[in-house]
Parts: C-alpha cells; structure tokens; sequence
C-alpha cells in the first residue's frame, strides 16, 4: 500500500494532491463525484467544440486551394489563348 501512494504521490506530483484536498475540504466527499461529471461534460464540449472548429479551418483550407488552383488554370487558358491569338495575327500577316 506505501508503495502505491508513493507512485501516485509521485505521479501527481505535490500540486494535483495540494489541490485534491483542498477540492475534499471544499465540496465534501458527496459533492465530489458531480463536481467530477460536471468537469468531465465541460472537457467534452470543449473537445467537441475544438473539433468542430478545426474541420471548418480545415474545410476553408481545402477551399482556399481549390479557388488558388482554379486562379491557376484560368491563368494557363488566358496565357494560351494569347498564344493562340498571336499565332493566327502572325499567320494571317504572312498570308498577305
């Protein structure tokens, strides 16, 4: 049994014991299992929430790509109907 406490004392660490007890002290042994759902509901609407806002970034990254890929290829098309116009301009000179 020592062995154990001492691997949780030093697994916690000072600190997470200190703050135990003062949560024991504060709340009482009965308060403590809601206090405990009511901190694990939090840490699950947090994490839900972090979850939903990293899809949306990652959504608006894939987004913001496809319009710079599109910007792209547009870009090409223009550049090769220049091409193409300059060629037929060049073509028609030589025909006169």
């Amino acid at each position: 049994m020592n062995a154990s406490l001492f691997l949780v004392f030093q697994a916690l660490g000072p600190e997470m014991i200190f703050i135990f007890v003062v949560i024991l002290l504060l709340f009482g042994g009965k308060k403590i299992p809601e206090l405990m759902r009511g901190i694990g509901k939090g840490i699950r609407e947090f994490q839900t929430a972090k979850g939903t806002i990293e899809k949306e970034l990652k959504d608006g990254m894939t987004e913001q790509e496809q319009r710079e890929k599109d910007a792209r290829e547009l870009k090409e098309l223009r550049e090769r109907e220049l091409l193409r116009k300059r060629e037929e301009s060049f073509i028609t000179r030589d025909e006169k």
